[in-house]
């Protein structure tokens, strides 16, 4: 049968026509579908009560992470544009354990997603609100936490995920996610931690960040109090970034990083200091385990530090290197800033300057100076500092001084009134001020070489010291290869192991010029010479009164060209014939003075007492014996100087043309001097005098004879 014919026009008409049909009820279609969905929207809110699902919920959670659940709040669902619920109040509890106080608990809070992007696999989430949040976190004695089992059951899962996902299977398209905003307002958290003894309270933690999107810069700011158990302060904590996440959540940016900390209270310094630490950029790589950081400033007051950061192994093994600058500062003028009283120096304008730079290297437990350099004032010091072990304290150093005035830190003081103190006297008596525990815990290693040193006036110059302290016992090796031209040598052991540190000193000096180094200390040199000493002593104490009043040991000394200023041996006797002859006597003279070309002599040592017996002085014309002794915490003295005057003229060596004694008493401040009258007469004179007593007794009586023998005597 043919078909029937039908124009080309006709044709067309009837094409358009079924096209327009088939679009019409395609609308009709997703009309009816819209119409359906907004009614179920609209509808469903009504009919379906997401409080009815909560036992179904808090079952999910008690299966999960066997904690309990508790919804005391109402929930409320939304679906258009957003599907999302919206909590009450809600608490998650403890682990077994633990303090039966829940783990979390939450005021409100909300959270949507946009419905119809999950249709394309897009996750997009609206801000989530979290308010009235409250962490109670805590570590046992054994230090296992109370969210340790939450971590493992979703290690588990996360394995039983991966095992699920070896078998074959086409690969998912990957599903975007972004996030509007994140706000976490007023929340708590407290942390309680056995092991250590730490208790922390996080108070008014406030969190907001702009929307998120992977690979896209957010801005994140938060701010917090923190509060530590047993102590008088508080921390006011600000921070502020902008991050950047990947996908895989292993690789982070943050820039325009910004933390202040404010540190407030009766214990801080001036009551309140603030902190303020920066970063221009900062990334960190999960993956490959590094950490760059750039434009790191720590800026608190006038101290300012820069550094520029990269880390290696920050997983496993973390550490850090890079450049650090310290700019310069007033130490003074912070320490004024901080209501820290500034200690009376001797220099007015000391700690006016300090600066630093050097290379560090830093795990968590050790850290490396190197290329070490440091001003203070006018002194420069080079070298490197490395600390081993930040729980041991162990530490070794090596550092270069160029010239040091260390007179210019210490207080004034009556030099006329103190006798000069040896660089190991003056070592240890530092060291024996520390606290006896710090002393048992320093462990050091480590050398200073300077090449001039000022204190108190005296100045030396190639100066080397060696120190060591381990296992509670510090001893140090120094010299001085030029004082006074001169030299000085020792060595100092503290043993802290008692109740008060015990020292050894053993020191040397040789060749050195007494005059010049006494008038720099006191500004007069009552006496002159070139001197060789030595001592070993041994004490024990934490003042220098203990440990003058403790010394025991020996001394031994030796002048030679020596001169004693002010005090003229020959005169003396010189007056004390011409007494006894009633001739005129010698004029006095300030320029007075006792020449000798050697005297030596030992000493002991015992409970502070310094006891000589051996006193030997020479000259072409004198010959001087000296015993007596000098109490070291008083100063007192009580010795006696016998002199005699050698005849030039005789024919025999060494006969005695005249003879004195001296009683010297006093303080080494201020001693004083007493002829003795009797060793001023010869035996000839002595005959006489002794035949005129006698005659006065038979006259007057025995007493007033008795009186002045025994004043000749003296």
């Amino acid at each position: 049968m043919e078909k029937p014919f039908i124009p080309e026009g006709h044709k067309f008409r009837l094409s358009r026509r079924a096209a327009q049909l088939s679009f019409k009820i395609i609308l009709s279609a997703l009309a009816a579908l819209v119409l359906l969905l907004a009614v179920a929207v609209y509808i469903l809110p009504f009919i379906v009560n997401p409080n009815d699902f909560k036992p179904e919920i808090t079952a999910a959670v008690k299966d999960k992470t066997g904690r309990e659940l508790v919804l005391d709040g109402d929930l409320k669902l939304s679906l258009l544009p957003w599907i999302g619920v919206s909590t009450g109040k809600l608490s998650l509890s403890n682990a077994p354990g633990f303090q039966d106080r829940p783990f979390a608990t939450l005021e409100e809070s909300d959270i949507k997603v946009r419905l119809l992007p999950l249709l394309s696999k897009k996750l997009e989430v609206s801000r989530i609100v979290l308010k009235g949040l409250t962490l109670n976190l805590a570590k046992n004695r054994q230090g296992v936490s109370n969210w340790d089992d939450l971590t493992a059951k979703t290690a588990a899962s996360a394995a039983v995920a991966g095992k699920q996902d070896e078998q074959p299977a086409s690969a998912p398209t990957p599903m975007t996610f972004s996030v509007d905003g994140l706000t976490i307002e007023n929340a708590r958290i407290n942390w309680d931690d056995l092991k250590s003894e730490t208790h922390i309270k996080i108070q008014d933690f406030n969190l907001n960040t702009d929307k998120f999107t992977f690979d896209q810069p957010v801005a994140v700011s938060t701010s917090m109090t923190v509060l530590t158990e047993g102590s008088k302060s508080t921390q006011a904590i600000k921070f502020n970034t902008e991050l950047s996440v990947n996908e895989k959540l292993d690789a982070f940016t943050l820039r325009q990083s910004n933390l202040q900390i404010t540190s407030a209270g009766e214990s801080i310094p001036g009551k309140s200091i603030t902190a303020t630490l920066s970063a221009a950029d900062a990334a960190l790589d999960m993956n490959r385990q590094t950490a760059n950081i750039n434009g790191v400033k720590l800026i608190s007051g006038d101290v300012a530090l820069a550094a520029e950061i990269t880390a290696t192994s920050i997983k496993d093994k973390p550490s850090f290197q890079g450049p650090v600058t310290i700019a310069p500062f007033s130490p003074a003028k912070v320490m004024q800033q901080l209501a820290i009283a500034l200690p009376a120096m001797q220099d007015a304008n000391a700690l006016s300057k300090l600066a630093a730079n050097f290379d560090l290297t830093a795990t968590g437990n050790s850290a490396d100076l190197q290329n070490l350099g440091i001003t203070l004032d006018d002194t420069q010091i080079n070298g490197a500092i490395h600390i081993k072990d930040f729980a041991q304290a162990m530490i070794s150093f090596d550092l270069n001084i160029d010239a040091l005035d260390a007179g210019r830190y210490l207080p004034v003081a009556d030099k006329s009134s103190k006798p000069i103190a040896s660089p190991a006297i003056a070592l240890a008596a530092g060291i024996s001020a520390l606290p006896v525990e710090t002393l048992r815990k320093l462990n050091a290693d480590g050398s200073v070489a300077l090449g001039k040193l000022k204190i108190n006036g005296l100045s030396m110059q190639d100066i080397r010291m060696s120190l060591s302290s381990k296992n509670g016992v510090f001893t140090s090796q120094q010299s001085v290869k030029q004082l006074y031209q001169g030299s000085y040598s020792g060595n100092l052991s503290v043993d802290a192991h008692g109740d008060k540190p015990a020292l050894a000193v053993t020191e040397k000096v040789e060749h050195v010029q007494i005059e010049p180094l006494l008038k720099d200390y006191k500004g007069s040199a009552p006496i002159g010479g070139i001197v060789n000493a030595s001592a070993q002593l041994r004490g024990q104490g934490r003042k220098p009164d203990e440990l003058e009043a403790s010394l025991n040991g020996q001394l031994s000394f030796l002048f030679k060209d020596g001169v004693i200023k002010g005090f003229n041996l020959q005169k003396i006797i010189d007056q004390g014939k011409a007494l006894i002859k009633g001739s005129a006597l010698p004029s006095d003279s300030k320029n007075d003075q006792t020449l000798f070309s050697e005297m030596s002599g030992t000493a002991t040592v015992a409970n502070g007492l310094i006891q000589n017996n051996d006193l030997v002085a020479k000259s072409s014309r004198l010959r001087v014996d000296g015993k007596g002794n000098l109490n070291l915490v008083s100063e007192a003295l009580d010795y006696k100087i016998d002199a005699k005057l050698l005849d030039p003229d005789a024919a025999e060596p060494d006969k005695i043309k005249g003879a004195v004694a001296i009683n010297i008493e006093g303080t080494l401040d201020k001693p004083s001097y007493t002829i003795d009258v009797a060793s001023l007469l010869t035996d000839k004179n002595k005959a006489k005098v002794e035949k005129l007593i006698n005659k006065i007794d038979k006259k007057i009586g025995p007493g007033l004879g008795d009186l002045l023998k025994g004043l000749l005597k003296k």
